[in-house]
């Protein structure tokens, strides 16, 4: 478990809070009046409860409720009965059979945003009942979940946006139909009846665990309940604080979706950015209006959890015979948080119950978050596709899926998380450290991307430890360019956070995508206007700190012929054999390229040439494609000039010699601040004092992001790993460089943003 993690939130005055809860007149009948209703299980766990050394620790199971693996059918159809019973004027003592002859005489549809389980619910309800439902969803949402609402009945509406975007349109859809209810667990300024209700009818759960305790002779001292918007918390919470003994409540949120806690935090209702999580259900940005006074005063303890400690938990359950998704085995995995902080609250008297609030599903199984070490980061990155589908032989998985990661990390550590992404699949992500103000900003800029898997020799996937050389390295795709400088970076970040160093400058890593083609990740991120005041990018450099780099432009030459039979001379001009004039121009051209007193001579190359359709013809058309690796001075616009001038000076010794106007296609700036730079005098100082030895200070011919940076008026150097083999058929990156780096840039945190 990681020391460097987002802590846990403990309100001590909730403990003396009491408050009234009413018994909801019909609700228990009308329950037990729905086809399949019995008691769910409250099942104990005695070598758990052995192992916490608590009294006992029982889990409520709710992965098989009226036919349904969630809890949220008891708050579903209470708020459903409630609100078609007001829609028709009918008392709420009416019986089920007469609502649903009733209702099927009016144009009445059932509408409601979800995760999965609520929906669901609902649209069991509509069936029930016998009307329409219409169910809104997120783009996210899974196509087993959505074929699960589906085959309820329901017609399916997917979102393009989270959950809280699926909500709006819910409500404005039932607005715009005529007999449209919406029920939704969520409440809004002006919509807060129905919202209610569904806690309402979650009581007949707390009821159910009270008398089973009772049964064995317990009293609970602590409960522990999964939160999304708040509708079940909200219920579990109320019930707790009436006990003439009052229960702790306890809250859990995923890391990534921790919409209570950080309003519990900030002391306000507070809308949240969240990211992806195997909990679905509590994947919510912002709690219910009605929900939240109750949970600000009631909620002794808000715990987050990662998707890798819900797993875990949900493997322990599944050993022991309880049937738990994501959700409700998250408060097992907060019940072990709070054991491992020694809390007061759990003792040899405690008595635990922990609301598992689903059943089983299927989803894609979480890799873990928690690690610190810059060389399991290495292995833990190397083993996520990120190959970029524009370069990739195959399809590119795209940087989708470790971005995900990455977002879920900086969260487990409170890390403020920032999603950017303006072309769909190609997401780029920054965390965020902040300080305390009136201090110096730091960047770490690494690219997810990778070339092309295909080119592998081995398992390009393995991220395993291995020798090579008499080293100890990590292999696999990536590992050297450049997760292992991304990991080190990452590493250092969560050494500075459990060290509880007092920072005053922020510390930024930004992982982006697509370097190894146009960088529109790092374009995306200073578009967005993220800057800092100094910035290292880890690129593979063998541990030398590079100051400078060239960079490059691509120009389009079209020589033009005039197409003919192979037999018509006269007629015929060969662009192919024209272009020879161009080739000798530029082989003539390059000895006056210019020379960079730090990167040397500017240079140029023909990448690629193309012409003609088959060999009988004379080809009207050649396109010669020219690569200069550029030094300051040098821009796209001067060297096609240049080229122009080039082309006009061979068309007046051949008038026969035309051509389109040469443009350039894609162009980046060269990088370049001087050696002695006092960014570049820190950063060898923070190396030296955490090796023992001084790093070189060079420049190299090769171009990367830094240029980006610098240009943007971020002093940037690109500073990494040692290894062998990027974009080859085995790469590697040494373990003794990452541990250096990692060490160094712990240094470089603590000194520069102090």
């Amino acid at each position: 478990m990681s020391s460097a993690r987002r802590p846990i939130y403990f309100n001590k005055a909730a403990a003396k809070e009491k408050i009234s809860f009413p018994l909801v007149e019909g609700l228990n009948q009308f329950h037990q009046s729905l086809t399949g209703y019995a008691p769910t299980p409250l099942t104990p766990l005695p070598a758990l409860a052995a192992e916490l050394g608590v009294r006992a620790v029982l889990v409520k199971d709710e992965s098989n409720r009226l036919g349904l693996s969630s809890f949220k059918v008891l708050g579903a159809s209470w708020g459903t009965y409630r609100a078609v019973a007001a829609y028709l004027g009918l008392p709420t003592t009416v019986a089920l059979e007469e609502l649903s002859a009733r209702v099927r005489e009016r144009s009445v549809t059932l509408f409601a945003a979800t995760q999965g389980n609520h929906g669901r619910a609902v649209a069991s309800m509509a069936r029930t009942l016998g009307i329409e439902s219409r169910i809104f969803v997120p783009e996210s949402m899974d196509q087993p979940t959505q074929s699960r609402i589906t085959q309820e009945g329901a017609r399916v509406t997917t979102i393009r946006g989270d959950y809280d975007l699926a909500v709006g349109e819910a409500l404005r859809a039932s607005r715009e139909t005529d007999g449209g209810l919406l029920i939704q667990d969520t409440a809004m300024e002006g919509y807060e009846e129905v919202p209610a209700w569904i806690v309402e009818g979650y009581g007949t759960m707390t009821a159910e665990i009270e008398d089973q305790l009772s049964r064995m002779g317990l009293s609970a001292t602590t409960m522990i309940t999964p939160v999304g918007v708040g509708s079940l918390a909200n219920a579990v919470a109320t019930f707790c604080k009436s006990r003439e003994t009052p229960i702790s409540v306890v809250t859990v949120e995923p890391d990534t979706a921790a919409c209570l806690q950080a309003s519990l935090i900030a002391g306000k209702l507070t809308l949240i950015e969240t990211s992806s999580t195997i909990m679905d259900g509590m994947d919510c940005g912002t709690v219910s209006t009605t929900a939240w006074p109750n949970l600000q005063r009631l909620v002794d303890t808000s715990i987050t959890v990662s998707c890798y400690e819900s797993h875990c938990a949900g493997e322990y359950l599944a050993s022991h015979s309880i049937s738990a998704g994501p959700c409700g085995a998250a408060s097992l995995a907060a019940l072990r948080r709070l054991a491992a902080a020694n809390d007061s609250s759990l003792n040899k008297d405690s008595v635990v119950v922990l609301l598992s609030t689903e059943g089983p599903r299927d989803y894609p199984i979480p890799l873990d978050v928690s690690m610190d070490d810059a060389v399991e980061l290495t292995s833990v990155l190397t083993t996520i596709n990120s190959s970029n589908p524009t370069l990739s032989v195959a399809d590119g998985a795209g940087e989708t899926q470790i971005c995900n990661y990455l977002a879920a990390w900086f969260a487990h550590r409170g890390m403020e998380t920032h999603w950017i992404e303006t072309i769909s699949g190609r997401p780029s992500v920054v965390g965020v450290l902040r300080g305390s103000g009136g201090g110096s900003s730091l960047m770490f800029n690494g690219h997810v991307d990778t070339v092309s898997l295909a080119t592998y020799g081995n398992d390009p996937l393995s991220g395993a430890e291995g020798t090579k050389n008499g080293q100890q390295v990590v292999f696999g795709r990536g590992s050297l360019d450049m997760k292992g400088g991304l990991a080190s970076a990452l590493a250092a970040v969560s050494t500075t956070i459990a060290g509880h160093v007092s920072l005053r400058g922020d510390v930024i890593v930004a992982a982006v995508s697509d370097e190894e083609d146009t960088s529109q990740g790092t374009q995306d991120l200073l578009n967005a206007g993220w800057r800092a005041d100094a910035a290292v990018v880890p690129e593979c450099t063998q541990g030398a700190i590079i100051h400078a780099h060239k960079g490059f432009v691509w120009v389009e030459v079209d020589i033009l012929g005039v197409a003919a039979h192979g037999s018509n001379y006269i007629g015929g001009v060969d662009a192919i054999l024209h272009a020879g004039w161009l080739l000798r121009a530029l082989e003539q051209y390059q000895p006056r390229l210019p020379v960079d007193d730090v990167l040397g001579p500017a240079s140029l190359h023909c990448g690629l040439i193309h012409g003609g359709e088959e060999p009988s013809s004379y080809p009207a058309k050649c396109t010669v494609t020219v690569e200069f690796r550029t030094v300051p001075g040098q821009t796209a616009e001067s060297i096609v000039h240049d080229i122009r001038l080039l082309l006009q000076d061979i068309q007046k010794d051949n008038p026969k010699f035309k051509f389109a106007p040469p443009r350039a296609t894609q162009s980046r700036a060269p990088h370049k601040i001087e050696s002695d730079h006092r960014f570049v005098k820190k950063v060898a100082e923070c190396a030296s004092e955490a090796t023992g030895s001084q790093p070189r200070v060079q420049s190299v011919p090769f171009w990367c992001d830094a240029a980006l940076l610098t240009q943007a008026g971020i002093p940037s150097v690109v500073f990494g790993p040692s290894g062998q083999g990027f974009h080859g058929k085995e790469e590697w990156v040494e373990v003794k460089s990452l541990q250096d780096l990692q060490s160094t840039f712990t240094i470089l945190i603590r000194d520069f943003c102090a």
